[in-house]
């Protein structure tokens, strides 16, 4: 999955730009709305709701905008009523994409997805249709110029994660979800800084995606993410790291 991973990057790059934190913060307050209302209000017993929080602070939210969305997720506060829903198709060059949203009004998104999915050479599947390609994996990133490879595995490993990969500049410690907390809790403790941390469908296997396939793709991934309902997006396609390159300039 090297080649979507480095997508993620070059995604975390653009997030800075107003428009795009505007963007991401609608996102990250859905998911705490989402959390408090599954799990409660208190972030120490509701797991989901910590690392929404966490994603929150990473991207400098204020504080006063979290606890607004705790509060409307508890009932403290009115709040909308928002459904979960997953979405799986195929993008150009055959790719599988995994899609994560988060609506008040189901017609209208699958409408917004399925009006991106013909407009950028793709195809909506029907549920089931990619998602036995994926597993769902905690992964926490490091900074791989901070740390030995060597003494991150081993504590990675002590704390109960599956593997270490090293994707460009950062670290990829992966783990069963029902030990993500754990072994991000562990690792922080052994002074490991995380820099982000999430729950993710990781494709089982890649598919190689070239030339005009591999830009349509790109964009396809980039319009979908765009899609206010859309919370996440996940696909196996591997593109040559020029290429990719490309996309970031």
């Amino acid at each position: 999955m090297a080649g979507h991973s480095k997508w993620k990057q070059i995604k975390r790059k653009k997030a800075v730009t107003d428009s795009r934190r505007a963007s991401t913060w609608t996102k990250i307050i859905r998911e705490i709305t989402v959390a408090a209302k599954a799990g409660g209000g208190d972030p120490d017993g509701n797991p989901r709701l910590r690392l929404a929080i966490d994603g929150a602070r990473a991207v400098n939210m204020p504080k006063e905008n979290i606890e607004r969305a705790v509060k409307k997720g508890t009932g403290e506060l009115e709040g909308v009523d928002y459904q979960e829903l997953t979405y799986e198709g195929y993008g150009p060059g055959g790719a599988a994409i995994f899609i994560e949203a988060t609506t008040d009004n189901p017609n209208r998104t699958v409408a917004e997805v399925r009006h991106a999915f013909s407009r950028n050479n793709g195809n909506l599947g029907a549920s089931g249709s990619v998602g036995w390609m994926f597993d769902k994996k905690g992964q926490l990133y490091l900074d791989a110029g901070r740390y030995e490879e060597d003494a991150l595995m081993e504590a990675a490993l002590e704390a109960g994660a599956e593997d270490l990969t090293r994707e460009g500049d950062q670290f990829v410690v992966a783990t069963e979800p029902n030990a993500f907390h754990a072994v991000q809790a562990a690792l922080t403790a052994r002074g490991f800084a995380v820099d982000q941390a999430e729950l993710a469908m990781v494709p089982r296997n890649t598919v190689k995606v070239e030339g005009a396939d591999a830009e349509r793709i790109l964009r396809l991934v980039e319009v979908l993410e765009e899609l206010d309902d859309v919370s996440k997006v996940f696909s196996n396609f591997d593109i040559d790291a020029a290429q990719l390159a490309e996309a970031e300039a």
